[in-house]
């Protein structure tokens, strides 16, 4: 019995979709702990791409258990969607199952999430599908959850005891005509023939499974730098993406995880706004992003670039407990002559070894790099560690000794075919 927490360490989009969808060959159970659809993940198959963005990718195995834990907000609307995606595509969702303590994402969350983003100096970036607002309802303890799903009487109580409040605030603070519970109460019904049947208490699926001896795996969204505690403040997610989600966002003790593994990409990419030390705005960082595909699955925006940011990395291995990183896209940088790594920060002369809580402090640092060889040799078709260039081995072996943790998965393309593993998990 193994069970296995799979984070992101940098800004998200590291590929965790496609980690996920390996391990998962050997999980007996996948669950995902936290976020929303404001997360994406894509997974080749073959010749066939999924993209999905509530599922967990392990439902692409026909064996595996999948679970939308209760820390994940979830709009209904987006999950039918993509439930019928998977039936079209000719996958199955018996295994499927949603917490019945799962927060629901409602129409005015997704409404007041844009108008607010709309309304502010300060951009946060939000994907505008509602998550920010879904938690704030949660904490303020007047959310709807899907166990509310199970009956009118039910949904239409939950719903009273929040709606007037968010019709004064889109009335009066934002000229909006707000909803009606009528309205609500329809259209969330007509999901819940879908949904109802699939909800279960997961933390008992998790428990059972885990004391069978079968091997689990727990899946972030998003990463650590957008952790809500732990990432740039205030440009992050409305959530702990980091490990220590995992344990509350499925109903799992913290002692019963083994392994925490990091998803890193072999350089640095961040969406939206907020400082980034190591980004490049030439032409190389042009090449990465078109090479690295980098363009979000959820909303299209292209992703700022840089060299990779061992600073950034070796936070999050202090704050996750990564036991090993699973490195992603080295394939991007098979073209470039030579590569930089961050291993350092320089603010007003000092050198800074660990990424300051200050974002002022943080928009002042320059990066202070290190410069290794390139390998300008196409990795995509190689299979094993042992078969790598020799200057990619290196520049592997550099990446891990800056951060302090040990890769155990390396990653040269889009399919499961062009994944090693340098360690097994399960």
């Amino acid at each position: 019995m193994t069970v296995v927490a799979l984070v992101g360490t940098q800004w998200g989009d590291e590929g965790k979709g496609k980690i996920t969808d390996v391990l998962a060959s050997k999980a007996d159970v996948v669950a995902r702990y936290q976020g929303g659809n404001n997360a994406g993940h894509t997974v080749v198959v073959g010749d066939t791409t999924y993209k999905l963005h509530l599922i967990p990718s392990g439902i692409l195995y026909e064996g595996t258990t999948c679970l939308i834990g209760n820390g994940v907000v979830v709009d209904p609307k987006v999950l039918c969607e993509e439930i019928a995606y998977l039936h079209q595509s000719g996958i199955s969702t018996a295994n499927l199952y949603i917490s019945e303590k799962a927060h629901l994402i409602m129409p005015y969350h997704r409404v007041l999430d844009q108008l607010e983003e709309s309304q502010r100096t300060l951009k946060i970036g939000t994907t505008g599908r509602g998550i920010g607002p879904a938690y704030v309802d949660k904490y303020m303890r007047m959310g709807v959850r899907m166990l509310d799903l199970k009956s009118r009487e039910a949904l239409e109580r939950a719903i009273d005891q929040v709606l007037p409040l968010k019709n004064r605030i889109l009335q009066k603070v934002y000229d909006h005509p707000g909803f009606t519970r009528e309205e609500l109460v329809e259209e969330y019904l007509s999901y819940a023939q879908t949904i109802v049947p699939l909800l279960a208490d997961t933390s008992l699926v998790v428990d059972k499974a885990r004391q069978e001896g079968k091997s689990i795996l727990l899946e972030g969204a998003q990463g650590t730098l957008l952790d809500v505690d732990h990432g740039t403040y205030p440009f992050v997610t409305s959530s702990n993406p980091t490990a220590g989600g995992a344990a509350p966002g499925v109903g799992i003790g913290p002692n019963q995880i083994d392994q925490v593994i990091g998803v890193v990409k072999a350089y640095t990419t961040r969406v939206g706004e907020g400082p980034f030390v190591s980004e490049l705005r030439d032409a190389t960082g042009d090449l990465i992003r078109e090479r690295g595909r980098e363009f979000g699955t959820t909303t299209g925006r292209a992703r700022r670039c840089g060299w990779f940011d061992a600073v950034l990395v070796r936070y999050a291995v202090r704050i996750n407990g990564l036991t090993g990183l699973a490195m992603t896209l080295l394939d991007v940088l098979d073209a470039l002559e030579s590569i930089k790594v961050c291993v350092a920060y320089e603010y007003r002369g000092e050198r800074l070894e660990h990424m300051p809580a200050d974002l002022e402090v943080l928009k002042e640092c320059k990066p202070i790099y290190e410069e290794l060889p390139g390998w300008q040799t196409d990795t995509t078709g190689i299979r094993t560690f042992e078969d790598l260039p020799a200057q990619a081995k290196d520049y592997l072996a550099f990446l891990a000794g800056q951060v302090g943790c040990p890769i155990q998965i390396v990653s040269v393309g889009p399919r499961r075919d062009q994944t090693m593993l340098l360690q097994e998990v399960f």
